[in-house]
């Protein structure tokens, strides 16, 4: 049971989001931005960003729905998503994108825990001043997201086939368009 009064039927941020929805609009915009809109790293590698920092969270609801995000954009491959929450150094991804899950584990830990030599590798594997920047972004703020959820105790459902529905829309039609089925302008306290 959530710790304050959230809608009923809306699971995991997206009840917390349709409490207070002012503070919404800025926290969909800038996950738009970080993990749908175009970007030097697909969507599915910055959704894979999201789910590990939050499986390293413990965060139940962020990382099934990111990983389900994950999948619909890697044509439902689930086993990826897996191995990359469990061990990333031996999953099927790009050197960079491993390098760039180091940075994005050690923000997770903390932002002083963010080396030099994590940095130096991810640019020897490729890795952009943007890309590096954007994997912080990324795990920063989804360790606030995963706070938010938990923090609040939030409704999540151990449906799989519902994180796999919902997963294949936002993969398709991005957040902002998503978040229009649970903010409306009346709001909902």
């Amino acid at each position: 049971m959530a710790h304050i009064q959230l809608p009923e039927g809306l699971p995991g941020i997206r009840g917390a989001m349709a409490f207070r929805p002012e503070t919404a609009k800025p926290l969909n915009d800038l996950v738009e931005i970080l993990l749908h809109e175009p970007n030097s790293l697909t969507p599915a590698e910055r959704e894979l960003i999201a789910t590990y920092v939050s499986a390293e969270n413990d965060c139940y609801y962020c990382q099934t729905i990111h990983g389900a995000i994950a999948a619909a954009s890697l044509d439902g491959d689930e086993g990826l998503v897996k191995n990359v929450k469990t061990d990333f150094m031996n999953a099927a991804i790009s050197d960079k994108l491993k390098a760039l899950l180091v940075i994005a584990g050690q923000v997770q830990k903390g932002g002083k825990y963010v080396t030099p030599k994590a940095v130096a590798d991810a640019r020897g594997a490729g890795a952009t001043d943007i890309e590096i920047h954007d994997t912080v972004l990324i795990a920063a703020a989804f360790c606030m997201f995963n706070r938010y959820v938990d923090g609040l105790a939030t409704a999540q459902p151990k449906d799989e086939a519902m994180y796999r529905e919902r997963g294949k829309r936002i993969a398709s039609d991005g957040y902002r368009a998503i978040s229009m089925e649970y903010l409306s302008p009346a709001g909902t306290r």
